[in-house]
């Protein structure tokens, strides 16, 4: 589903990352592992196409990815059940298991402005279901999430996983995942780069 060979990534033209290869098949995740500013979420807008890569290749399946990121992209004035209905018209999805999948039943008729942090984040991942793709690139999914919530998320993952679909996330937090491989991008960590720069004159 996923097959990346030789990746480089940089962020604001500073290499951080290089020689990254791994493939993903259906049914399969691949968690992100690294401290803070390693290149975690560089390396997932890489994998969406949001940016170019140094070097390398990114094969993916035509339009079957869908990324997800720290905000939650929903429109403030439309309800929980309209931000939901928008992108399932969109994608010819049905919004019902994911209103369930989330626990946010209750709060359909909520506007997303009214929503606590926590539950607007729900509804933000609860859109990756109607979305209909089957490759999640997630950055740090859980943020805002309480106990419960996370193990929601965690339930609806792992049933994506089991339809055949794959995910690539960068979290810290143990979604009980037997089907997740780990990938320390800290063995991927670029080494210094001559740019030509005018300045190097002077080094």
């Amino acid at each position: 589903m996923l097959t990346v060979t030789g990746l480089a990534v940089a962020r604001g033209g500073v290499p951080l990352l290089e020689g990254v290869s791994f493939a993903l098949a259906p049914g399969f995740a691949l968690v992100l592992r690294g401290p803070n500013g390693a290149g975690k979420t560089t390396l997932l807008r890489t994998l969406a196409g949001l940016q170019p890569p140094l070097e390398g290749t990114v094969a993916v399946e035509g339009e079957s990815l869908t990324y997800a990121a720290h905000a939650d992209g929903l429109k403030a004035t439309l309800t929980v059940a309209e931000n939901l209905g928008f992108w399932a018209a969109v994608h010819g999805t049905p919004v019902g298991e994911a209103l369930v999948a989330m626990n946010l039943g209750a709060l359909r008729d909520r506007r997303a402005a009214d929503l606590s942090a926590g539950q607007k984040r729900r509804l933000g991942l609860a859109r990756l279901m109607v979305t209909g793709r089957r490759l999640w690139l997630l950055d740090e999914p859980t943020v805002s999430l309480d106990a419960a919530s996370v193990g929601l998320f965690a339930a609806m993952l792992r049933g994506h996983l089991a339809a055949g679909g794959a995910a690539v996330l960068a979290t810290h937090i143990d979604l009980g995942l037997p089907e997740a491989a780990v990938l320390d991008i800290g063995a991927f960590k670029a080494k210094p780069r001559k740019t030509g720069a005018f300045d190097e004159a002077f080094a």
